[in-house]
Parts: C-alpha cells; sequence; structure tokens
C-alpha cells in the first residue's frame, strides 16, 4: 500500500436527512473526508459519489455544496464551519455559462475572483484553454459550443475560481474517448496542485470514476428503510487501487468495480 496518513477533516456530513412532502428522500447520511498527506509530495482527494439514477444523488450534491439545506443534519467543512454558498467550486451536468458573454469573457470573470491569480489571468486562462483544447472557442458564446466543449469551459470556469472543494456532476458524459482521458488526466493534476484540494465526483461510469477515485461512496436503498443512505463506503488506498497508472487493468480494480454494481 501506498505510504500516506489522513490527517484533519476537511469535509464531514452529520446525520443528514431530507424529506419532501412526507417523503424520505435521504436518510443517515455519515462520512468524512480527511486531509491524505504523503511524504515528498501534495496529495488532494478524489472522492466518487456512486448510485443509481434517481437515488438522490443531486439532492446530496446540493447538500454538501450548501445550495440545500437538509430537513436534519448538517455539512461542515475546515473541521466544524457549516458549509455555505460559495464555498465550492460546483459544475452542474447542465454546464453552466453566461449565455450573454464569449466563453473568454466568463473565464476572466471566474478568474478575478481567485486572488492568487491577480496579474495572471490570462496567463491561467490560456494554459487551461490549451489543456482543455478550447483555444478556438474562447471568442465563442457558449451556444455556439457543442455540449462537451461547454462542459469543458465549465469545468475551467471553476478551476479559475479556486475553490478547495471541486464538485463535479457527471463530469465525463458527453466526452468522446480521447477528450476523455485529457479531462482525467487534468482533474488528477488538480488534485494535487494543492494539499487541501478535493473533488467530490457524481458520474455513472464507474469505471473512470473511481480509476482517478481514493475513496467511493455508494448511496442506495435497504430493505424495509425508507430513503437513501450511504450503503458502502470503499477505501481504495488500502486496497492500493489509488494513484495507480493504467489501473483499469488490474485484476483488483476490476473486482472492485464488480463490488460497487453489486452493491447498486
Amino acid at each position: 500500500m501506498t505510504d500516506c496518513i489522513k490527517t484533519k477533516t476537511l469535509l464531514k456530513a452529520n446525520n443528514i436527512q431530507l424529506s419532501y412532502a412526507g417523503k424520505t428522500i435521504l436518510r443517515d447520511i455519515n462520512f468524512c473526508i480527511k486531509d491524505i498527506v504523503r511524504p515528498g509530495m501534495q496529495q488532494g482527494q478524489v472522492v466518487s459519489l456512486i448510485g443509481r439514477s434517481g437515488i438522490g444523488k443531486t439532492q446530496l450534491f446540493k447538500i454538501l455544496s450548501g445550495l440545500q439545506k437538509p430537513t436534519a443534519g448538517a455539512v461542515t467543512i475546515n473541521e466544524d464551519e457549516p458549509v455555505k454558498a460559495g464555498d465550492m467550486g460546483v459544475i452542474f451536468q447542465n454546464y453552466y455559462l453566461f449565455e450573454w458573454r464569449t466563453v473568454g469573457q466568463s473565464l476572466q470573470l471566474a478568474a478575478k475572483q481567485n486572488a492568487s491569480l491577480k496579474g495572471k489571468e490570462k496567463e491561467m486562462i490560456a494554459q487551461y484553454a490549451a489543456d482543455f483544447q478550447l483555444t478556438d472557442e474562447l471568442q465563442k458564446y457558449p451556444q455556439q459550443l457543442s455540449g462537451g466543449q461547454r462542459q469543458r469551459a465549465s469545468i475551467i470556469q471553476q478551476l479559475l475560481k479556486g475553490s478547495n472543494f471541486l464538485l463535479l456532476d457527471e463530469p465525463f458524459s458527453g466526452l468522446d474517448v480521447c477528450v476523455l482521458d485529457k479531462v482525467t488526466d487534468l482533474l488528477l493534476q488538480v488534485s494535487v496542485s494543492d494539499e487541501l484540494k478535493t473533488l467530490i465526483i457524481v458520474s455513472h461510469d464507474i469505471s473512470t470514476s473511481v480509476a482517478i477515485s481514493d475513496t467511493v461512496l455508494i448511496m442506495g436503498n435497504e430493505n424495509g428503510k425508507l430513503g437513501a443512505t450511504i450503503k458502502k463506503e470503499i477505501d481504495l488506498v488500502e486496497r492500493d487501487l489509488a494513484w495507480q497508472k493504467d489501473i483499469k487493468k488490474e485484476k483488483a480494480f476490476i473486482e472492485t468495480v464488480e463490488e460497487i454494481k453489486a452493491c447498486l
């Protein structure tokens, strides 16, 4: 197993409950994400949240980001600070962009919100645009982009804002194979850009999301109980399946993916 330790708690979900009109959607959601410390390098955290369609992943996604209040329970970050809207970079599946601004203008606005980029905004936009193959699209408006291009622009937008927390809803959908590999590589680069950088990925692409994660949270229903909960947590570090190149070819990885599918 790769040498590492887990230290302070970066995010904690404590007894999250959510109900609508008397119907229980989420119940007893409990987990925490800790800072992973690896000798000689900066190591951020990548957590995959996996579950069937309609199970409540999007609702939990919104609660984690501070965009929706739970019926009971709380989400805290940085040990004990209640999460609020704006604390996390959020990338929804519908790829929100300002329709009346060019892609470049939207990215400039995002970069100006990040004090650490002061004076380097244009340089960083150009670098991300090149990395995400969007250089030729910076002068276009969102409606002129394909779905995959809008998605990549939305990811860049949140990366430029510089939050330590990045929540991604279906980041791999609508991407062809070549771009998918590029996006996954870049997300891995983001995850090691800062010790506290934490990515939470909601995806139906089990294999791709697990391949870049250190932890998997499996959402589902339990017999005789209303509402979805975290049925299982898999520590990929303990299984020596985290931070490995070409991990999808390994027997243990394939078995873990099958294990996850069996839990859904």
